[in-house]
Formats: structure tokens, sequence, C-alpha cells
């Protein structure tokens, strides 16, 4: 006999595959999701590479002494060029959600995007030839970002019905492929960078791009008419039967419910993207890197587990999807492969080149690869809770997730407290930057996926991509407050501690969520039946 539950799993097979083929898709799965997810997960996992790798080294580039072939900028100053990017970089989706969604469609905005990022990081590469190619470099990848970041998105949600509950667990393993690549990307740009050269640690970034980009245009079709051009994929979403018509109070009030959860991102990601600023400063002067005797021998295997661990998995999803489509889409995966060899080589240097080191330092940016470690540990298992009966609604993951993120910052204000006021300097056990990167992480893996799930579940299917947009437009505003307020780290630091300047990023977070979980009962009603 069926269980309620083997039958509600049977029937959300059955309407994933009646929209698969309505779509023009071909229904083939792999671990329980289409295909098309798998070249999707590739491709943002090369364009996380390219993006973390740069921004791993980005502010310890400013910074760092002229003798270093760094800019030897002021700690404020870097900081605050940190935050204009990365806030632009985040802000350009909401333009480039609205062009895909009226003009070029999903698919051309994620190749455009890819080309442009792509120039952006072999201008950057050129660094030392001219100091206008490197910002020349960060205004190509403003605007590449722009047309890849909300369009991949969307094609991930158009691949599901509309309110399927597949949807979470989908975009947790798009997650694990956005940090898997972000984590190899800081793990060998922040190396090669700190260790050979800056621009070689640019330029790195680059040609995984390009591989990106490649990849997906050769496996583009995949996707039947999902993502094309905009008149195509009108005309087939009228025809798909798992489309719901939603009444105009319903769709004005989860339009509501998208914006107060992107508003409240805010705070998540003003408090989470210090990892590439005063997280960064406090793990390259505040923390003990220099290693010997047995800690120095412990780190190298620690390093050497971290290096090839994600590479493996990663390499068993590759070869995984290779049997399922190598025969239609041989160039995709052949240029996938490539990318493949060329990061094990890279990855198989690099140990060796650190097992037979005499000194051992800890990279000041190998700390902000712990973040997609725990995701690619932590993001098979969240996928599995989120598809069994505990399932909390949308918001009241969002409050956990605030949480989270204030109990990290917790630890580093408790770690720092040591530290005396106005210091420039320290040695604090690398302990609590470890502590404070997993609490983040699991609070990250409650925002960023589900927000990218339920905007694709409440979004009206033509606004998806603005929607995204807008959705990506808060996340900017809280990457430009996280630069803005850690460059305010000196100025705390002397005129109180390290510690006060870490308790706020704990307080800050915390009552947000705790805000959340009192407002979460009005959201779910407005979500009318999202789940």
């Amino acid at each position: 006999m069926q269980t309620s539950n083997e039958t509600i799993s049977i029937d959300h097979d059955k309407e994933l595959d009646l929209h698969l083929t309505s779509q023009g898709v071909s229904p083939e799965k792999l671990f329980s999701h289409p295909v098309g997810l798998f070249v999707l997960f590739f491709t943002e996992m090369w364009e996380r590479f390219s993006y973390y790798g740069m921004r791993a080294i980005l502010v310890l580039f400013l910074i760092s002494d002229l003798s270093k072939n760094g800019w030897g900028w002021p700690r404020p100053e870097a900081l605050q060029l940190y935050a204009i990017y990365t806030g632009l970089v985040y802000f350009t989706p909401i333009l480039g959600g609205l062009i895909a969604d009226r003009f070029t469609g999903y698919r051309k905005a994620v190749i455009i995007g890819a080309f442009i990022m792509t120039l952006g990081h072999a201008a950057m590469a050129l660094e030392g030839v001219s100091t206008n190619f490197f910002y020349v470099g960060l205004l190509l990848l403003i605007i590449g970002n722009g047309f890849f970041k909300p369009n991949i998105s969307s094609i991930v949600g158009k691949l599901y019905p509309p309110i399927s509950d597949k949807k979470d667990s989908a975009y947790a393993i798009f997650y694990m492929g956005i940090n898997s690549g972000a984590f190899i990307g800081m793990l060998m740009c922040g190396y090669i960078g700190e260790k050979v050269g800056w621009h070689y640690g640019f330029g790195l970034a680059g040609v995984f791009m390009l591989f990106g980009m490649l990849q997906f245009y050769f496996g583009q079709k995949i996707f039947g008419v999902i993502g094309s051009a905009v008149d195509k994929t009108k005309a087939v979403e009228k025809a798909d039967p798992t489309v719901e018509e939603i009444p105009k109070k319903v769709r004005s009030q989860r339009l509501w419910v998208i914006a107060i959860l992107s508003i409240f991102t805010i705070f998540f990601w003003m408090v989470f993207e210090q990892a590439g600023g005063s997280m960064t400063i406090f793990a390259k002067d505040y923390t003990l890197r220099n290693l010997t005797g047995g800690a120095a021998t412990t780190f190298k295997w620690v390093d050497a587990i971290l290096t090839i661990f994600p590479l493996v998995a990663v390499t068993f999803v590759l070869f995984s999807l290779a049997g399922k489509i190598f025969k239609k889409y041989p160039a995709t995966i052949l240029f996938t492969l490539l990318s493949f060899a060329i990061i094990w080589v890279l990855a198989i240097w690099k140990v060796s080149r650190e097992m037979g080191s005499v000194s051992t330092e800890v990279p000041a940016s190998w700390f902000s690869v712990l973040n997609s470690f725990f995701i690619v540990s932590l993001a098979p298992i969240v996928s599995k809770i989120w598809e069994t009966k505990f399932n909390p609604s949308g918001p009241v993951k969002f409050g956990f997730g605030l949480i989270f993120v204030g109990i990290g910052f917790a630890g580093l204000a408790y770690g720092g407290s040591s530290i005396p006021q106005g210091a420039t300097s320290a040695q604090v056990s690398l302990f609590w930057l470890i502590f404070a990167y997993f609490f983040h992480t699991v609070g990250e893996l409650c925002i960023s996926p589900v927000g990218l799930s339920y905007v694709s579940k409440l979004a009206p299917s033509n606004l998806v991509g603005l929607m995204f947009g807008v959705f990506f437009t808060c996340t900017a505003i809280g990457n430009y407050l996280a630069g803005a307020t850690g460059s305010l780290i000196d100025k705390i630091s002397a005129a109180y501690s390290i510690s006060t300047f870490f308790l706020i990023f704990t307080i800050i977070p915390i009552v947000a969520g705790l805000i959340m979980f009192a407002i979460s009962p009005i959201l779910r009603k407005w979500m009318h039946g999202v789940h």
C-alpha cells in the first residue's frame, strides 16, 4: 500500500514531466532533477569561480605594500571601492532581468553577460600594464554580471512548474554549484594571487569564466524553449498546463512577499559580506597565520583535503551528467572536461608545492573558502531536510538564517575581546574565524537558495526576470552597506574596540530575524498556498 507521502511524490514527478514536455525539454533526470539543472550548475560554478576568486584578492591587492606589487591603499579606501564594486555588481541585475524579460530572453542574456565578464577578467589581468585596465575590468564585470546573474537563476526556476515543491531542493543543488565554484576560485585564485602574482590570480578567474560560457552556449538547446526569444517563450508558456491563472489580489500580495523578503536580505548581506572586507582584514592583521610544528603539518593536510574534496565531488557530478547527455551535447561535456583537467593540474601543483614548503603561512584569503566548503558539505543535507516534513515556510527560514549569521559574529566579538583598543595587529586563534564561517554558512543556506526559490515560485511568469532583479538589487544594497560599514573598522576599533565592531554585526541580524519570525504568519497568508 502506498503512503500519502509517496502518492504526493509521484504526483509531483508527473507534474514535472508534464511541464518539461510542454516546454520541449527532455524529461531525462539526474539525481531526480532535470539534466538541464546540472548544465546550469556547471555554468554558474565557473562564473562564481571567477567572481569569488577575484573578490578574494581584491582588497588584499589594494592594501598590500608596493614592495609586494600591491597598490598600498589605506584600508578605509580599499573597503570603499569594495563597497562600490559589490554594490553595483548586484544592482545591474535589475536592468539585465528587465532586458531579458522584454527583449533578449534569458539564454542570450546569460551568454552576453558571460562574454562581457570574460573580457573584464582579461582586463584586470593587465593591471600591471596600466591601472586603467583594472578599472575597465571592474566596469565590465559589473555590466556582465547584470546580464548573467538574474537570468541564469530564472532558467533554473523555469525548469519546474510554477509552485513545485521540488524548487527548494533544486535551488539548493544549484547553490551547491555556486559554492563549489566559489570555493575552488577563492582557493586557487587566492593562492596564486598571494603567492605567485596578483595579475595571475585575476587572469585565472577569466580563463574559467570563458569555459563556463562555452559549455552553456553549446548545451543551451537542452532547455527546449525555456529562456529563448521572448515571443517564443510566451507562446509556449500559454500552453503549459502547469501554469496557474492568478487573481489580481493574490498576484499583488505575492509580490509584496517578494519585496519584504528582499528587504530583509539587505540586513543579511550587509553582515554576511563582511567576509570580503573587514573579515579579510581580521584574517590578515589580527589572526595567527604563521604555523609551526604539528599545527603546520595539520594545516597542510587539511588544506590538501579541502583542495581535493570538492573537486572529487563535482567531478563525480560531471561524469554522471556526461553519461546522460554526451551523445547529444558533446561540445558541452568536452569543454567542461577540459576545464576540469586544467583545475586538477593546478590543484595537484598547489598541494605538492605546499607539502614541500619549509614555512607554513596560512594565506589571508584561505579563510574565505571555509564558507563555500561548508556550503558544499551541508547543501545536500539541507536539500533533503527541505524535502521532509520539517520544512518551515520561507519567512521562518529567513528568520533562522539572520539569527545564525549573528551568532557567527558573536564568536568573532568574543574572540577579539582580548585585542587592545586601537591595535592594528594581533595574534588571535584562527578558531574564531572558522566558527564564524560555519554559522554564516548555515544562515546563508536558510536565506540565499530559499530566496531564489521563493522569487521563482511567487513571481508571475512574465515578471520572473524583473523580480530576480529586484531581489538582487536588495542584495546590492546589502553589499554596498557591507563595504561602507566595514570601512569603519579602524575608526570603531580606535574609539572602542574591534570586539565592539563585531558586536554591532551580531545585534543587527538577530533583531531582524526576530522581526521576521513575528511577521511570518502574515507573509505565509499572503503567499496563498506557496510553500
